[in-house]
């Protein structure tokens, strides 16, 4: 895993999750438009075929281009006592979880993540603003010491 600025990138794995993801949601898109399209709802003067064209240009450059664009947007950093997380494509979001926040950890992994061994790692904290935070693309073995060791910080604490 690469680092920048002390941070650790994702699992290179997660790539191919949100590649897949794009491509699902792509082929959604021009679906629909296509089906507009041959039942009449567009109602325009436009030749046929070319809302469905258009769509599928727009969709295919998104599915190419923002997978990768949001897989280098994440990166993490796990100390001691607190997590830090760097996310966002247009807003960079830099979120630091001090482990005393902590309610509850989840691992999640969906069919995808499953099939490409990755899992998201999501924290639960005390409070209502961002109470959940999410952690996606870590190699699944990498969430589950994550969990254990937050776990295990937050056991000393309370005692």
């Amino acid at each position: 895993m690469a680092t920048t600025e002390g941070m650790t990138a994702l699992d290179p794995a997660h790539l191919s999750v949100l590649r897949i993801r794009a491509a699902i949601m792509a082929a959604l898109l021009v679906a629909a438009v296509g089906a507009l399209e041959m039942i009449g709802v567009a109602g325009t003067p436009l030749p046929v075929g070319a809302a469905t064209l258009a769509a599928f240009s727009v969709a295919a450059a998104a599915a190419l281009l923002m997978p990768r664009r949001r897989y280098r947007s994440w990166s993490y950093r796990m100390d001691e006592d607190e997590l830090h997380i760097s996310s966002g494509v247009w807003t960079r979001t830099r979120t630091v979880v001090p482990f005393g926040r902590v309610q509850h950890i989840d691992v999640v992994q969906g069919p995808l993540q499953r099939r490409f061994g990755v899992a998201s790692l999501v924290l639960h904290t005390a409070g209502t603003r961002s109470a959940a935070v999410l952690l996606p693309g870590l190699a699944a073995d990498d969430a589950a010491r994550m969990r254990d060791h937050i776990r295990g910080r937050i056991r000393e604490d309370l005692m």
